[in-house]
């Protein structure tokens, strides 16, 4: 019996200095996330804005209006 609690010990502290290692990496990795998030959003706001694509859109948009009279 006391091998098999010592045991479960070993593991239930391995999983807590695993734990406390790890603890600084989530925010990091949000961080990332969200830089790449808003980098692309910036392109596609260029992209979407610039004047062929904008006009394009425009073109779009248009047609589904006229298509529903």
């Amino acid at each position: 019996m006391y091998k098999a609690v010592r045991a479960r010990m070993r593991a239930l502290v391995w999983r807590v200095r695993t734990a406390q290692r790890d603890a600084g990496m989530v925010t990091s990795e949000y961080a990332m996330g969200i830089v790449a998030a808003v980098a692309f959003a910036v392109v596609l706001y260029k992209v979407v804005t610039s004047g062929e694509v904008s006009a394009e859109l425009q073109a779009i948009v248009k047609r589904a209006l006229d298509a529903g009279m």
